[in-house]
């Protein structure tokens, strides 16, 4: 198989994101995007004694047009939703939503953060929706650790959470083609990972350092996007890394994204606006 070569390393530098400071490799001024996928948040939060978890994190706001994936790491996510959805996900696994013709959710701290640690640490990633798809029902899939498959590789492991690796499928089924990878590398560990030739792919480093074949060293923190010009990528992890394997089939459609909505023209967004104002996503109080 050959090896992708780097288009892009990207460093996730700090951003506010409400009132919460996270790091966001992309988008930048140089990358709006990599077709299908459209942000990277990486929040690390240190919870103090003294607070109340469900006034604490993302409180309720709507989306339409795109499914924003959670990938938790430390602690847990507590996810309430205005079609009666109630969820908690600890460290190792991951929520995925459809976010359809809109749904207002709220992620908070789950009520035990403090007992578990409280150290609040998570990766999400909006990925677009076709078009034909956009004004789909919205649906929340919450995917605990103990669900998500894990294929066992000589130095680390790798859960997949969608898309196939070797032979194992992940459960969950995106709206358009992605294949979803947590990798847990320890040092020294080499591995090819095979890549569908015409998807986009990224690489993200929570953590660690690892050499990419054909390219060099990455430290933790970097964002590393691929040429669409091979179907594999060699790691070799130099320190004991977590990482983010994405690869999704491009989309290819005109994207309008304004705050919490994604849609294919400014018509499209200016009723995602009207909608939500008129309640049409529905209300959401948290209990």
């Amino acid at each position: 198989m050959k090896n992708r070569t780097v288009a892009r390393l990207l460093y996730a530098e700090e951003t506010t994101s409400g009132d919460l400071v996270v790091r966001q490799p992309f988008p930048t001024q140089q990358v709006s995007q990599l077709d299908p996928f459209l942000l990277l948040h990486h929040l690390v939060v240190e919870m103090p004694e003294y607070i109340i978890p469900r006034r604490e994190g993302a409180g309720p706001h709507p989306h339409r047009g795109f499914s924003p994936v959670t990938f938790v790491y430390r602690g847990g996510v507590h996810h309430r939703d205005s079609r009666g959805n109630n969820s908690v996900v600890y460290e190792g696994g991951t929520q995925w939503m459809n976010t359809g013709r809109g749904i207002i959710h709220s992620e908070r701290p789950p009520e035990d953060i403090l007992e578990r640690g409280g150290v609040q640490e998570i990766v999400q990633l909006w990925i677009n929706t076709p078009a034909a798809h956009k004004m789909d029902q919205p649906e929340y899939i919450p995917l605990p650790a103990e669900d998500t498959p894990v294929v066992e590789i000589d130095g680390g492991k790798v859960q997949v959470v969608a898309g196939e690796f070797e032979g194992v499928k992940g459960p969950v089924r995106p709206k358009l083609p992605v294949l979803a990878l947590r990798l847990e590398l320890k040092a020294g560990a080499n591995y090819t990972f095979p890549v569908p030739p015409e998807y986009n792919a990224f690489l993200y480093l929570l953590d660690g350092a690892l050499q990419v074949a054909g390219y060099g060293q990455v430290e933790g923190l970097h964002q590393v996007i691929f040429n669409r010009d091979g179907e594999a990528i060699t790691l070799t992890a130099k320190e004991d890394t977590r990482a983010l394997l994405l690869a999704g089939k491009p989309l290819e459609e005109p994207v309008v994204a304004n705050g919490p909505f994604v849609m294919n023209t400014e018509t499209e967004i200016m009723q995602a606006m009207r909608d939500y104002q008129m309640g049409k996503m529905g209300i959401l109080i948290e209990d």
